[in-house]
């Protein structure tokens, strides 16, 4: 059962404002903003990946794509040290390893994160993720 961009676009990644622009795994409303304002958008590549696992319907991936314009950041051995600082000082929980990987890379680019999600991500705030909510 895939599900419509919009959909997805309401269930999925948070944007973060980058040098390149702004920054996003679940998008939120707070990427149309930034779209209609013609800001550069950019995701990690594990929000990348969160996207494609879907449920997702091509035209949607065409889209994104399109959006990003090739700007899917890499996640580096300095992104997963990172991570691993955030993770072990929220706490190790188990749920909490994916969005430490996505704040991690948020923080290093210096990002603000939009996320319909925001409880998700809330124990990265102190650690230095700059939140959005959508």
């Amino acid at each position: 059962m895939a599900r419509s961009l919009k959909a997805r676009t309401e269930t999925n990644g948070p944007p973060r404002k980058t040098g390149e622009g702004c920054f996003f795994v679940r998008p939120a409303e707070q990427v149309s903003r930034w779209i209609t304002d013609h800001r550069p958008l950019a995701t990690s590549a594990i929000c990348w990946y969160e996207f494609l696992t879907g449920p997702v319907e091509e035209e949607a991936i065409a889209l994104v794509t399109a959006l990003l314009a090739g700007r899917i950041l890499p996640f580096t051995e300095a992104n997963s040290r990172e991570a691993a600082r955030l993770y072990n000082a929220t706490g190790r929980g188990r749920a909490m390893r994916i969005d430490a990987m996505v704040a991690a890379a948020a923080i290093a680019t210096q990002a603000e994160l939009a996320t319909e999600n925001t409880d998700d991500f809330a124990p990265f705030v102190p650690l230095g993720l700059r939140l959005v909510h959508g």
